[in-house]
């Protein structure tokens, strides 16, 4: 298997690039960066490992990184996400799980009022990000992808805990839970490119 994976360069996406190297045998990582020294030494030398130097819209090594690829993998944070589906459809990639937070909608969602109090913060104060979020999350909905999966996450913190809940808002099941371990995200990610439970849908994670 040959995955595309955006984002490998922050905490979350290290912790996700090392999951699948880990769990995933014979997997060829290709990590595509804007700051390739930003990787760690164990990625950036991985023989399992491609490091493509680019933007995401560069469209010619956007190309490049996509020939060949099973799946791609995002951890990036809010930002416009428009040519990486593009490209994607060019190359018959037909498959993406990426990051999301709580303030995309869900149909399935229902009243929390931890969460509703969350994402108003963070439409209030982080307008720029609230924004870009919703509309990456768009973007990936209305590509015609045939498997598409927007994991959204809460506050992420650095515990080592792998155990999650994966739900909807005021579902019962998420509760008020407001924080979920970074590689609590990765685990979720790389045992859902086998199980694929979560196609076409947009799952809140958090830890129990």
């Amino acid at each position: 298997m040959r995955v595309l994976i955006f984002g490998s360069t922050g905490p979350t996406g290290i912790l996700l690039v090392r999951e699948v190297l880990s769990a995933l045998q014979g997997c060829l990582a290709v990590l595509y960066v804007r700051a390739p020294d930003k990787l760690p030494d164990d990625l950036r030398t991985s023989p399992s490992c491609i490091v493509v130097d680019g933007q995401l819209d560069d469209i010619d090594s956007l190309s490049k990184a996509m020939e060949g690829v099973d799946l791609v993998l995002s951890a990036l944070g809010p930002s416009q996400f428009s040519q990486p589906p593009e490209t994607m459809h060019q190359h018959k990639v037909t498959r993406l799980i990426a990051l999301g937070t709580a303030s995309v909608e869900a149909k399935e969602d229902k009243f929390n009022l931890a969460y509703s109090l969350m994402v108003k913060s963070v439409m209030i104060s982080m307008r720029n990000a609230y924004k870009d979020i919703r509309a990456l999350a768009a973007v990936i909905q209305e590509s015609g992808l045939e498997s598409w999966t927007i994991v959204r996450v809460p506050i992420l913190s650095n515990d080592t805990s792998r155990e999650v809940i994966a739900g909807y808002i005021g579902d019962g099941k998420t509760q008020n839970h407001v924080l979920l371990t970074r590689i609590g995200f990765a685990a979720f990610v790389v045992g859902e490119i086998a199980k694929r439970e979560w196609s076409q849908k947009v799952p809140l994670l958090v830890s129990p």
